[in-house]
């Protein structure tokens, strides 16, 4: 889920992943802990914010749910939306408890090894099927690294002070 920049204050629920039938209805995936939730955030923008939809959930598909957006009335239209991100204000989703956070919270935060040494920034928090990678822009001049977001790589999380303390394998920032 994403957080700085124009998306600072959005958070990405769901995505479309294509069209299903002629009638303008949408195979969609949605990142939420309660899939279903995703309808009942109110209207969903595109990542740019430019166009927003009312979303009504038809019914459950393999992956997913078919749904319609408002607006949309035809097969092409569903397919041209094929890939595009549902994305909601912040403000509009539920608190969480203490120790949860959303990964558009993370964009952004200060990353500090053990010893409290500045190592970068998370860039981004990817999430490709196995699990959620943090994407860290480093102080160095130095490609990105991907780390794994797992307790024994990420023990602290601070959102707080707005930091994250790792223990990375060895090697990895070298």
């Amino acid at each position: 889920m994403d957080g700085n920049g124009p998306m600072k204050g959005r958070v990405c629920v769901g995505a479309i992943t294509g069209a299903f039938g002629i009638n303008g209805e949408v195979r969609l995936k949605s990142f939420c802990t309660e899939p279903e939730s995703i309808a009942s955030y109110g209207p969903l923008s595109s990542e740019d914010g430019a166009t927003t939809w009312d979303l009504q959930l038809v019914r459950p598909a393999k992956g997913g749910f078919i749904g319609r957006l408002s607006g949309v009335t035809t097969k092409e239209g569903a397919d041209a939306l094929r890939g595009t991100t549902l994305h909601v204000a912040r403000s509009r989703l539920p608190d969480l408890p203490e120790d949860e956070f959303y990964n558009a919270d993370l964009i952004g935060l200060l990353v500090l090894d053990a010893g409290g040494n500045a190592l970068g920034r998370i860039s981004a928090v990817l999430n490709h099927g196995a699990g959620d990678l943090l994407e860290i822009s480093r102080n160095s001049a130095g490609p990105d690294i991907l780390l794994p977001l797992t307790r024994a790589n990420v023990p602290t999380i601070d959102l707080t002070h707005g930091r994250v303390v790792i223990d990375p394998p060895e090697g990895l920032f070298d």
